[in-house]
């Protein structure tokens, strides 16, 4: 009986007060345009990076943050490291190794490349088209991605 009620305790608080954010892939994303125009918000990545490790386990659980990604936009978490290939776009986009296990995805670079240079984190916001509207290389708190959110829904 302890179990079942710790049960139903555990799924009532994770069902209701603790939501999941919604990542899409860029296929899925272009799919849903098709059946409700939003924004994109692509969080590029990579695993060795601590700014984008900590926006993950900061920014990225703040409820507030994954309630307003979920309903207003699409979210793509997106690891510049990727070595599936992408269609997106109407085009193919490639892993390109540049040595031993080392390399960047051809749509990472695309979508986070400013001043000629790819530095990470990277928040790069679509619009409805899939044109680059906004871009950010640094990491945000989660006030500051708040202040972003408000600001693309203007």
């Amino acid at each position: 009986m302890k179990k079942l009620l710790l049960f139903i305790l555990f799924f009532g608080i994770t069902s209701t007060g603790f939501c999941q954010l919604q990542s899409r892939t860029f296929e899925d994303a272009e799919s849903l345009q098709q059946i409700q125009k939003r924004k994109i918000i692509v969080f590029i990545h990579t695993d060795w990076c601590q700014f984008c490790q900590r926006m993950k386990a900061t920014t990225f659980k703040n409820q507030e943050i994954i309630q307003k990604l979920n309903a207003d936009f699409y979210f793509i978490d997106f690891n510049a490291e990727e070595k599936r290939d992408i269609n997106f776009n109407n085009r193919i986009f490639k892993y390109q190794p540049s040595g031993n296990n080392v390399g960047v995805h051809e749509l990472a670079l695309q979508l986070g490349t400013q001043n000629n240079q790819i530095v990470y984190p990277i928040l790069c916001v679509l619009n409805e088209k899939n044109e680059i509207i906004f871009q950010y290389s640094n990491y945000l708190s989660p006030k500051d991605f708040k202040l972003l959110l408000e600001n693309l829904e203007k």
